[in-house]
């Protein structure tokens, strides 16, 4: 049963998540922690961080963690195909019927107007991420529960990503650094 839920459920993300893995984030969030409570909150960002430090799409790596929890390596292939199959089927009629009426107006207007949305689910998603690092998964978004070290480890990190230009590999790993010289230092650890 586990199997057929995985892929249903999957499946669905992957028919509807459209804009690639950021803009599916929500999707995921919404099915695997508040719909099925296959994985909590912070389980969730933490799956986010694995996706993100192994290769491949953080769309494809996500169902494959998930699955892979809830039911081993079968589970695994189960959720990453049932993810995969509804974009390897829209994909191959879209990608025909571009190439046929890509010149129509009304094509390049509806492409157009899916950009905004993607960004808005992906916003949605940092958000929510970013809310889960500085404040938990629990109760609401106070200034005296921030967890400071979280905030200036992501200051820190998106200004090298962004001002200095450093490669992302190499600020995860700073950034996990920080974190356990931040523990080793206040006793956490």
């Amino acid at each position: 049963m586990i199997y057929l839920q995985l892929f249903c459920s999957f499946f669905k993300i992957g028919l509807l998540s459209f804009g690639g893995g950021y803009a599916a984030m929500p999707l995921i969030q919404n099915e695997v922690v508040e719909a099925r409570h296959w994985l909590t909150m912070p389980e969730f960002t933490d799956l986010i961080t694995i996706s993100q430090m192994t290769p491949g799409p953080i769309a494809l790596n996500s169902p494959t963690f998930v699955g892979f929890r809830l039911a081993g390596i079968p589970g695994a292939l189960v959720a990453t195909l049932g993810c995969v199959l509804p974009s390897c089927i829209i994909v191959t009629c879209i990608a025909k019927l571009y190439l046929k009426y890509q010149k129509l107006t009304v094509i390049q207007g509806i492409l157009g107007s899916l950009r905004p949305a993607v960004v808005g689910m992906i916003a949605a998603a940092g958000i929510s991420i970013l809310s889960s690092a500085f404040w938990g998964s629990a109760g609401p978004v106070l200034l005296a529960r921030t967890d400071w070290v979280m905030a200036g480890i992501f200051a820190g990190g998106f200004l090298l990503l962004q001002k200095f230009r450093w490669n992302p590999i190499l600020v995860m790993v700073l950034a996990g650094g920080a974190r356990v010289a931040a523990g080793a230092v206040m006793g956490e650890l």
